[in-house]
């Protein structure tokens, strides 16, 4: 199985290198796409510094302002698509997410599921260091995405997500409309109205302790009023 992991940064040079070795020094030999939205703190550079290490491993793709993750990752599974990986994985850059925890991920792909989610509140709520008001609006908004969908995951704005390579090839990725956390959301919808496998794997989720957090306002709001939109939409499986 080939494996590509996508990290999307903004500024985080204080986190990439670090990064980029713990995910290459795990068991089953992954590979890692970064794309960078015009850093202006230089992690792109970075990044271009390491590939000199390992350049069958680590691909930079170079983006010119902040587009949206959701365009980030659209724009990492298609590259994903076109090199013909088997499993792609998203991952934060601030250690959030624990890198070991792929090795689990993909275990649960490997054992039959289409999508896995590394799920912070499958049992119960595994999360350090966040403000009360961060966890309960996250809990809450997981909670309130079921209640609208119906769709069975207990952590629907998950960030750490893995994708066979079949899930990407039946969604249609240009139909895909929300470019913030929302993004999130749907794909996991998308994936799951079109009759895709989804397993949520249990992990413990860290703030971040360097480098600055993304989060906004106006990202949940997105979320919030797309999430309305879902169950009316029509969804059908890419040809």
């Amino acid at each position: 199985m080939r494996k590509l992991v996508i990290i999307p940064t903004y500024n985080e040079r204080e986190n990439i290198a670090a990064m980029v070795a713990k995910v290459f020094s795990l068991e089953g030999y992954f590979h890692l796409l970064v794309i960078d939205d015009g850093s202006p703190d230089g992690t792109a550079e970075i990044v271009r510094t390491l590939q000199r290490s390992y350049p069958e491993r680590l691909f930079l793709v170079e983006r010119s302002g902040k587009l949206g993750l959701g365009t980030a990752y659209i724009a990492g599974f298609r590259w994903a698509l076109e090199r013909e990986y088997d499993a792609v994985f998203e991952m934060d850059c601030d250690f959030s997410h624990n890198p070991d925890d792929l090795l689990r991920l993909t275990k649960a792909m490997e054992d039959g599921a289409d999508v896995v989610v590394g799920s912070r509140y499958v049992t119960g709520v595994n999360v350090v260091n966040w403000p009360l008001s961060r966890l309960l609006m996250s809990y809450f908004a997981s909670k309130y995405v079921r209640l609208i969908t119906r769709m069975p995951v207990n952590d629907a704005t998950a960030g750490f997500v893995g994708y066979r390579r079949e899930v990407l090839q039946g969604i249609d990725l240009d139909g895909v409309q929300m470019v913030g956390y929302g993004f999130q959301i749907e794909m996991k919808y998308t994936a799951w109205r079109l009759g895709y496998t989804i397993r949520e794997v249990s992990i413990i989720f860290v703030d971040r302790v360097a480098g600055a957090s993304k989060m906004s306002s106006g990202i949940f709001g997105e979320a919030f009023f797309g999430v309305l939109k879902l169950p009316f939409r029509r969804i059908k499986r890419r040809k």
